[in-house]
């Protein structure tokens, strides 16, 4: 089997592909390992790859981003406020029993449950309904532009096996609940769960039933996942022919992988940045009493101001990323180049905002960071740390694998934080809704970690939820990305 190295690269469950004919086995790796394989449970990128194997919405993207019929063979929206979907007879679960809409309608309800993380996903939805076997309605509040985008997230699972294991609701992860289907799985899709070892290995067989056996793409039968936090480890098992592919691969290492190896690169539909408590009257893990800096607005313009993001991009990011000013990639709908502009390079500024704002010897704070999800994530910390100590800020970093990181921070235990965020409904309302829109229903703030709410941005969510001109619509994000970008609700660094 050719190896593979992907850098800064969008993956799909699609893209595992054996490009050889004679392969049948897929040894894979990445930093972390798979955090649940409860559907609904963690909304995390390679999460959410790993449950692609096994579950399946009722639309998803082709290899072009398109969409594309999965469990529904076609859907027409019936009236502004009712869509019908027509589901793909015989399909069969891995148990062998047959998949009906009862099972569509159970796990549109499961994902808009209140320990469910995925309700970001089901915005606008009112309520799903069985005609017959074969039929849903889905029923929105208002009409919904981006409801089909929408579709691609919201996996479907058996309401039968979800009623004998005693999961039908999802698992609270943040508070680290342990279910029956946090370690098993049951899908309609192409792979079944073989085997769970949690940070070891995890491995997937061919499902031999599969309704898309017929135009499955290559031969792969058998997937096997291995998480590597060593980047140098995760290198040299991809040159030894111990992997077939590394979905992370260090910076530093690029050089030399091209050499030998097949390095597929590209900007990905991911934004690395800062967020902030900007909610407590008290900052915790801070050494300031009876205040909190970050609701300050010149602290967050002098952090800002004090990162060297060219040096980032050169030193630690060894070229592989592009910096940005914007919450969303140029690729997500919505994104203008006003808001891809950066607040400046410039300490002097930076220590004139702090005196401002009454810290003339700067503050300590505590940065947590995770050490295995995105590319070179804790490098990227420690860069900063280091920036934001040359304006006289004390940082401690606290950095930590993901599987504790996350539950970490989705408590809102934290002061600042670095985060990735990808949009896989390519539309900016996913990521302004999730992360700047004050913590509400409806997936409202879902991953708003430093619980920053303004009205004013809040307004203009809510009316792209709903507005259909798309002339119209797209105003109303540029102008949210710019309310963003000047009250320094998080501070962007580079797509990765």
């Amino acid at each position: 089997m050719r190896r593979f190295a992907i850098a800064s690269l969008i993956i799909a469950a699609a893209a595992f592909v054996a490009p050889a004919t004679d392969a049948k086995t897929l040894r894979w790796a990445s930093q972390g390992d798979i955090l649940t394989f409860d559907p609904h449970a963690q909304n995390e990128g390679l999460n959410n790859t790993a449950n692609s194997y096994i579950y399946e919405p009722l639309i998803n993207y082709n290899d072009k981003f398109e969409l594309e019929p999965a469990l529904a063979v076609s859907w027409k929206q019936e009236t502004p406020l009712i869509w019908r979907f027509n589901l793909r007879p015989g399909v069969k679960w891995h148990d062998g029993t047959a998949f009906t809409a009862a099972d569509v309608v159970y796990s549109i309800e499961r994902a808009m449950a209140p320990t469910s993380n995925f309700k970001v996903y089901t915005t606008g939805i009112q309520r799903a309904h069985a005609v017959d076997a074969n039929t849903v309605l889905i029923y929105t509040n208002v009409p919904n532009p981006v409801l089909l985008r929408q579709m691609p997230e919201l996996r479907i699972m058996s309401k039968a096996w979800s009623e004998k294991h005693k999961v039908t609701v999802p698992q609270n992860y943040v508070q680290k609940e342990e279910t029956y289907a946090v370690r098993n799985a049951m899908g309609t899709g192409p792979y079944m769960l073989k085997t769970r070892e949690v940070d070891i290995r995890t491995v997937f067989v061919e499902n031999p039933a599969w309704w898309g056996k017929g135009t499955k793409k290559g031969n792969v039968t058998e997937i096997v996942y291995t998480p590597i936090k060593s980047d140098a480890t995760r290198t040299a098992a991809l040159l030894t022919g111990e992997l077939d592919f590394v979905l992370d691969p260090p910076p530093q290492d690029l050089a030399r992988l091209k050499q030998q190896v097949k390095v597929v690169e590209g900007a990905e539909n991911r934004t690395i940045f800062l967020g902030f408590d900007q909610f407590r009257d008290e900052l915790q893990y801070a050494d300031v009493k009876g205040k909190n800096p970050f609701k300050d607005l010149r602290v967050r313009q002098a952090l800002y101001h004090a990162i060297d993001i060219e040096a980032i991009k050169r030193a630690v990011m060894r070229g592989a990323s592009d910096p940005t000013g914007a919450i969303i990639a140029p690729q997500v709908n919505g994104w203008t180049k006003d808001a891809h502009q950066r607040l400046p390079y410039d300490q002097k500024k930076a220590r004139e905002l702090l005196a401002q704002a009454g810290y003339p010897n700067g503050f300590g704070f505590t940065l947590d960071c995770p050490n295995n999800r995105y590319i070179n994530d804790e490098e990227i910390c420690k860069a900063i740390v280091t920036m934001w100590a040359q304006i006289g800020l004390k940082v401690s970093l606290n950095a930590m694998p993901r599987a504790t990181y996350f539950a970490k921070i989705q408590k809102f235990d934290t002061s600042a934080y670095l985060l990735g965020w990808g949009v896989p409904t390519f539309d900016a309302l996913y990521s302004l809704q999730s992360l700047g829109h004050t913590l509400g229903k409806e997936g409202d703030g879902n991953f708003n970690l430093g619980r920053v709410s303004n009205a004013a941005f809040d307004k203009l969510v809510d009316g792209m939820k709903s507005e259909v001109d798309p002339k119209k619509r797209n105003q109303l994000i540029a102008d949210a990305l710019l309310i963003h970008n000047r009250e320094v609700m998080h501070i962007p660094l580079h797509n990765q």
